[in-house]
């Protein structure tokens, strides 16, 4: 069947309609990783976002059961130059053109995606549509122009109420903004009692959990979208060690007193440079994100910046050391991705352990 990829600004692209047959608008972002499309796919990070696949073919080592990152997806479309129809693994289970019809996402394949992402870097992320209509496109433009974005994605993807990872080490409040199941593995591989608390959580209930430590998990949209959970951070800073990841690094900042910005198309894919200040070491780092740290605002926050991006020089790290805190703009659970930063939670789990020793002496 055709279907067309509209953009806001007049842009069409026509190819053939795979997964479920719908129309349906988003943010059309592009991701670089060359494998990873199961895991991109359930990442609740990109939950109101057409994604465009910048590698030409997707689909064919197919979907298992073992390599989701959340429960379901929560992407609005996929858009690829090819997607394979007949995938070869012996952990499939799926297609692609399966999995996207199962959760009722459209898809959009035959289209120039490396036209596609030269646009977005040199216009920015734009509204799209996926849609098999036959309607003008000056109509479908107009239509597209008018409507709104998603604003309440994480309310969306978070957990609706409190649940336990029982371990034996340190017990660990998982704020789930949308967590991928990375970082839980992270967690319960190093033995950590992990409880995962809903985004809307507050301080006192997070208080009477006890925890050793507070991690703050990824998630879809603007960080200021979720004021309540700024504030909560804001109130417990300070009391407990505390590790932000992606969306969690930014409401550290935020609570912090510092600002965000949004990126003219983002980070997608798990290629990022990413070098620590401390070592002077470069890292490759899995990225996705929307959204970064204005250097400018960290004046008089206490904030000091530990990471950088060498692509284009933004934030990728901060740490507050009176606070015991800190913060990375990528994924060191690295689900598609490499595992050079996954030190990252064992750091965390030495300033549990410094922070424990410190009360018993106090």
């Amino acid at each position: 069947m055709r279907a067309r990829l509209i953009l806001e600004d007049g842009t069409e692209l026509v190819g053939t309609a795979f997964g479920a047959v719908k129309e349906s608008i988003g943010e059309v972002v592009f991701n670089t990783g060359l494998t990873g499309y199961q895991e991109v796919l359930s990442d609740p990070s990109y939950c109101g976002q057409i994604v465009t696949m910048t590698y030409p073919l997707i689909g064919n080592y197919g979907i298992n059961r073992d390599d989701f990152e959340a429960v379901r997806p929560y992407i609005h479309g996929f858009v690829v130059r090819e997607h394979c129809s007949l995938p070869s693994n012996w952990r499939s289970t799926h297609t692609l053109d399966e999995l996207l019809k199962m959760y009722d996402i459209p898809g959009i394949s035959g289209v120039d995606t490396r036209m596609l992402t030269r646009k977005i870097r040199y216009r920015g992320t734009m509204k799209g549509m996926i849609t098999t209509s036959e309607a003008p496109l000056a109509e479908l433009v107009a239509s597209l122009k008018e409507s709104e974005l998603m604003r309440d994605q994480v309310s969306r993807v978070s957990t609706k109420s409190m649940f336990s990872c029982p371990g034996t080490g340190h017990r660990v409040v998982l704020v789930d903004f949308g967590s991928k199941h990375g970082i839980l593995r992270e967690l319960t591989k190093r033995g950590c009692d992990v409880v995962v608390v809903p985004y809307n959580v507050t301080a006192e209930e997070i208080r009477r959990i006890q925890p050793d430590g507070i991690l703050l998990s990824n998630g879809p949209g603007n960080p200021k979208d979720v004021p309540e959970s700024i504030d909560t951070i804001s109130r417990i800073l300070g009391e407990y060690p505390l590790f932000g990841i992606c969306l969690g690094h930014q409401l550290f900042a935020l609570a912090s007193g510092a600002d965000t910005m949004k990126l003219k198309f983002g980070h997608r894919g798990g290629n990022h440079p990413v070098k620590e200040l401390e070592t002077g070491r470069t890292y490759i780092t899995s990225q996705n994100h929307s959204y970064a740290v204005r250097e400018e605002s960290l004046a008089g926050t206490g904030l000091e910046i530990t990471h950088i991006a060498l692509n284009d020089g933004t934030i990728e790290g901060l740490c507050d050391r009176k606070k015991n805190a800190f913060s990375v703009q990528y994924h060191p659970e690295a689900a598609p991705g490499p595992h050079d930063s996954s030190y990252l939670f064992d750091q965390f789990l030495a300033l549990m352990e410094t922070a424990k020793e410190e009360r018993r002496h106090a």
